[in-house]
Parts: C-alpha cells; sequence; structure tokens
C-alpha cells in the first residue's frame, strides 16, 4: 500500500488529537518498536489517572461512590462498551475513542480529563503510548478488569494472539545458536552513548539507540558498535549526527531487522551501502534526503515490509516502481491529511 499526501493542516479543533496522531503515525512507520503491552505499560496509566472517578460503585467514608458519569474504566469490557454514545475506547480509531479526546483537551477544559484536584495530566509520552496501543488494536493480553456488572452480551475483547507472530518467527531463527553480547563489547557501546537493551527477555539480540544523547551520536559513536554487530536486530539512529560514513559500519550488522534514520544527513550514497541486510524489514528514512535513486537499492531487499519515505524528494514515478518490486511493503510517502480529516468528520457526525 502507497499513502500519499498534500499537507494543509487546517482542521477543526475537535480534529486536531487525530491529525497529531496521524502525523506522529506517519514518522513512526517503520521506526523499531515492540507492541504497547498492556499489563506493563496502560493499565499503569489507567489505574494512576482515571480509577479514582471512573470505577464500581463502591463505599468511601460511610458514603457510596458511583463511577463519574457512569463511566466505568476497570474493566476491559467496560473500556469497549461505555456509556450511551460515550466509548472511551475504539480498537484501531483514535479519532473516536473518547479517552483520548478528554486528555488530550485542554486543561481549562470542563470536559478535560482527569479534572483539577482529581489526578495529573497525562503526559505528551502517555498519551502517546495510549494511542499507539488503540491503534494497534486495544490488545488486553488477557486482561479482564472487575467483571461485575458485565452484560451478558458484553463487547468482544481483544485476546492476545495464540500464535507467534511473523517477527517472533524471524527474531527466534536469527538468535538460534548465537550467544549473548561480551560484556566488554557492551561497555564499548555504552561508552559512546548508546542504550543496549535485550531485544527480549534472555534473548542475544540487542536493540541499540542513542535517545539520551541524540545530538552527541556521530559516525564515531555507530564504529564503536563494531563488537557488537552481529547481535543488533534494531537500531534506532533517529536525529543523531550521522553521515553516509555510518552506513559501512551499519552493513556490518547481518541481524539488523529494524533501522530508523529518520532526520539524519543519510543520502542516497549511504543507502546504497545496505543492499546486504537481506534481513532488514523496516526503514525510517523520513526527512532525509534521498531521491529515486536510493530506492533502487530498497528494491533489492525483499525482506523490506515498512518503508517510510515521508519528506523525501523521492517521486511518484520512483515509489511506483519500488512498490512494483516490493508487493508486499507498506510505502508511507505522501498522506492527504484534508482527505483523512474530512473522514474522521464524516463519521463524527
Amino acid at each position: 500500500m502507497i499513502t500519499h499526501c498534500h499537507m494543509r493542516f487546517h482542521f477543526p479543533p475537535f480534529l486536531n488529537g487525530f491529525t497529531c496522531f496521524l502525523v506522529a503515525t506517519l514518522v513512526a512507520a517503520g521506526a523499531s518498536h515492540a507492541a504497547i503491552d498492556f499489563n506493563q505499560e496502560i493499565l499503569p496509566l489507567i489505574e494512576g489517572h482515571c480509577l479514582k472517578c471512573h470505577r464500581e460503585a463502591h463505599e468511601e467514608n460511610g458514603r457510596m461512590q458511583k463511577p463519574k458519569g457512569d463511566i466505568r474504566l476497570d474493566a476491559a469490557w467496560a473500556l469497549l462498551k461505555g456509556k450511551d454514545d460515550i466509548v472511551p475506547i475504539k480498537p484501531k480509531d483514535v479519532a473516536h475513542s473518547d479517552m483520548v479526546r478528554v486528555v488530550t483537551l485542554p486543561r481549562d477544559d470542563d470536559m478535560a480529563m482527569p479534572p483539577e484536584g482529581k489526578g495529573d495530566p497525562l503526559t505528551p509520552a502517555e498519551i502517546i503510548k495510549l494511542k499507539t496501543w488503540i491503534i494497534e488494536g486495544a490488545n488486553f493480553g488477557g486482561w479482564e478488569g472487575n467483571t461485575r456488572g458485565k452484560p451478558a452480551e458484553a463487547v468482544k475483547i481483544a485476546k492476545a494472539p495464540a500464535r507467534e507472530r511473523e517477527h517472533d518467527l524471524l527474531y527466534a531463527k536469527l538468535a538460534a545458536g548465537l550467544d549473548p553480547a561480551a560484556p566488554d563489547g557492551l561497555q564499548k557501546a555504552r561508552d559512546a552513548g548508546a542504550q543496549v537493551a535485550p531485544l527480549a527477555p534472555g534473548s542475544p539480540l540487542v536493540r541499540v539507540d542513542f535517545l539520551t544523547g541524540v545530538t552527541r551520536c556521530d559516525d564515531t559513536a555507530v564504529a564503536a558498535l563494531a563488537p557488537i554487530s552481529d547481535r543488533i536486530a534494531v537500531l534506532d539512529l533517529a536525529r543523531t549526527n550521522i553521515t553516509d560514513a555510518a552506513c559501512k559500519s551499519i552493513v556490518q550488522m547481518p541481524r539488523l531487522t529494524r533501522l530508523d534514520l529518520r532526520k539524519t544527513k543519510i543520502t542516497d550514497a549511504g543507502i546504497g551501502q545496505l543492499a546486504a541486510l537481506q534481513n532488514l524489514v523496516a526503514i525510517n528514512l523520513f526527512g532525509c534526503e534521498v531521491t529515486d535513486k536510493a530506492l533502487s537499492t530498497l528494491a533489492e531487499l525483499k525482506s523490506l515490509r515498512e518503508i517510510c519515505l515521508f519528506e523525501t524528494t523521492a517521486t511518484d514515478a520512483g515509489v511506483s516502481k519500488l512498490k512494483a518490486a516490493l508487493p508486499k511493503a507498506e510505502i508511507v510517502f505522501q498522506v492527504d491529511f484534508t482527505v483523512a480529516a474530512e473522514k474522521a468528520k464524516a463519521k463524527k457526525n
């Protein structure tokens, strides 16, 4: 699928949250991240910001407290069902998930949640996490919450997948027979400013980023990853000061599956060095100075499934050729925000 864009940012206030999320999704397309874990990342947000006012009726200080607005958020079925025309969570539909709407309202709005004095507002990072979880399908990972009051015909709750996902199988294949990285190699990477973490508990594969010091990351820092290069599966170099020279180091990472180069100085010359990355599934080139010449290299990487070319100088013709070469890949090139906004407005009305 190729997504096209003609950018016009004049939207009604109620669409601002949706629009910002759409932009964030485009920027993140092809970027590395594991699926949001409800129990570890979303449930704590709900418990910390929402349940003081939105849980089952209960006695408190000798008085019966009912959920505000008769909206409960203490169960998966309640989050999906809501009350009347208020639906807190609509899987894959951020624009019409009322929980997102109320937590992104201006703080002086009477409907902003949580209300003043009832809890701290969600941080921008928490809001992005909530939106991402919804767009991924609002998977509760088996959590049901408080089932008291659950109607007989409750909303169907998304279950954790019963079988391994495609990327899990790929990572298992890449990790087979591989020992963990040597401590001195890990330390050298961290001394260069990298954050290194296991891809999964017990996995010898690692994810690497420089998020704590993007401006200090350059070609030398990437070269310092050499001792662990054969164990890097996910590499995030977004917004760093790397140039095409860093690609000489990147191509030495045979197990690399996801590469984020957005807003860097990478050009066609750098991308031209990456043809050997035969396990690369996703690449993010948002805001890079790459042209159709780079696309010819990407066309050789038959493993690619996610490619972000937003705000590059690639052409429609070049992207069409790339899509023909990689028919299974989702290519984010241009998105018509005006059409997206109009569709959301029509659905809301």
